[in-house]
């Protein structure tokens, strides 16, 4: 077997077959042509055995809104391991030095990946950081508020026309929704492609514009898939991302998707945690919205990572951090910092907190509280007040959510 290589462009296909394999996926060159574009083989990782692709791991360059601030992030993926080579520390090996380089290069302070287990990515920093709301709702009856006369306007189209449109929404939402990651021009032909292979028996996508005062200010894109109980209707509405700037814009979106003809249910896998949709909605029951795990984040650099989001309350604090993959980021940090920026730095000072790596991960995006933590021992308080003062600054006034599956 041969070592860890970085592969070229041309090995995309080879690896496309390996990921495939492993995902229980047949080849598609439609799929191919579509992902082909979005593959930086520089910063891929590939392992061989008799000149057969046997692991791979990568990462996508792009940044992530973080709470106040965006923030580059090796967004990892394509990783997979072939079923003959399980079990011999590959996956350890290809991790481990993806790490590494990120840290080397200082393209990134942090990571972030979705996880195809929950158990794999811990022993690797990873922590869960962005959860999701999966709602999967019986629309029979569901209400919502009625309409206000100055709602605006609805439209239904094909989504390619307004995809230069829907990316200036985005990225104007998306500034104050840590968990999004920017889109460039080839990430937004993958949004917005409609590959058949990959609709499930479903229609083509939709998207749905909503018009307000000063133009576009909210879109949906879904699907429908048609299904009948004898002469029952019991169509679905597959909703694939929500985006709106104004909460008329989002009454009205959802006021539509729940109430589309001869359809019985919604399916929404990336609602968010503080969904107002909840809030919305005259039986919240009907939604069956189930907790599940999104976004994990590896911090790569402590002092980076930590230095470059915002807080929403001052904070300064010295943080006891332990990182046995990457020992740089191993020792005491002081955080000083607040809503208009922060500062990180090495120190010899006591310690009011100590905690492992994969316990920062899972704070970084606001998500989750360094008292809940706290109760799972991985953050332990070492000067008493400690906790109690670092909560508020780590919350965030919007939960985390994700958007892409990459």
């Amino acid at each position: 077997m041969t070592d860890v290589v970085v592969p070229r462009a041309e090995d995309f296909d080879e690896i496309a077959a390996l990921l495939a394999l492993a995902f229980h996926n047949d080849l598609d060159p439609e799929v191919q042509q579509l992902e082909r574009p979005l593959f930086e083989p520089e910063r891929a990782l590939l392992v061989r055995d008799a000149g057969t692709a046997v692991a791979h791991a990568a990462a996508f360059s792009r940044d992530l809104a973080v709470p106040g601030a965006d923030v580059p992030a090796a967004h990892v993926s394509m990783v997979a391991v072939a079923p003959t080579h399980r079990r011999r520390g590959l996956l350890t090996a290809l991790m481990r030095r993806q790490l590494r380089q990120i840290l080397d290069t200082r393209r990134e302070p942090i990571a972030v990946l979705w996880a195809s287990e929950g158990r794999i990515y811990p022993r690797f920093g990873y922590g869960s950081a962005a959860q999701r709301l999966v709602i999967a709702a019986d629309t029979t009856g569901l209400r919502l508020p009625e309409p206000t006369p100055a709602e605006g306007t609805l439209r239904l189209d094909r989504p390619a026309p307004h995809a230069g449109e829907l990316a200036r929404l985005y990225e104007r939402v998306r500034a104050d929704r840590p968990g999004w990651s920017r889109r460039d021009e080839r990430w937004w032909a993958y949004v917005l492609a409609d590959v058949k292979s990959r609709r499930g028996g479903a229609t083509e996508r939709r998207v749905l514009l909503h018009h307000g005062p000063d133009g576009l200010d909210g879109y949906a894109l879904y699907r429908t898939r048609d299904e009948w109980h004898g002469d029952v209707p019991g169509s679905e509405v597959q909703v694939g991302e929500v985006v709106a700037d104004t909460p008329e814009a989002y009454l009205a979106l959802w006021r539509l998707l729940l109430s589309v003809d001869l359809t019985r249910r919604l399916s929404f896998p990336i609602a968010a945690v503080d969904e107002p949709l909840l809030r919305l909605v005259d039986e919240p029951r009907q939604l069956a919205a189930k907790l599940a795990d999104g976004l994990w984040v590896r911090v790569v650099d402590v002092p980076v990572a930590l230095a470059a989001r915002r807080y929403a309350a001052d904070v300064d604090v010295v943080v006891e951090v332990t990182d046995p993959l990457l020992p740089e980021n191993t020792g005491r940090w002081r955080l000083v910092g607040g809503a208009a920026g922060a500062e990180c730095t090495a120190t010899t000072a006591p310690a009011g907190l100590a905690c492992d790596v994969r316990a920062l991960g899972e704070l970084y995006l606001g998500g989750v509280t360094p008292a809940a933590l706290a109760a799972t021992g991985r953050v332990r308080e070492l000067i008493p007040g400690t906790l109690p003062a670092l909560t508020p600054a780590f919350t965030w006034h919007r939960s985390p959510t994700p958007m892409d599956v990459f």
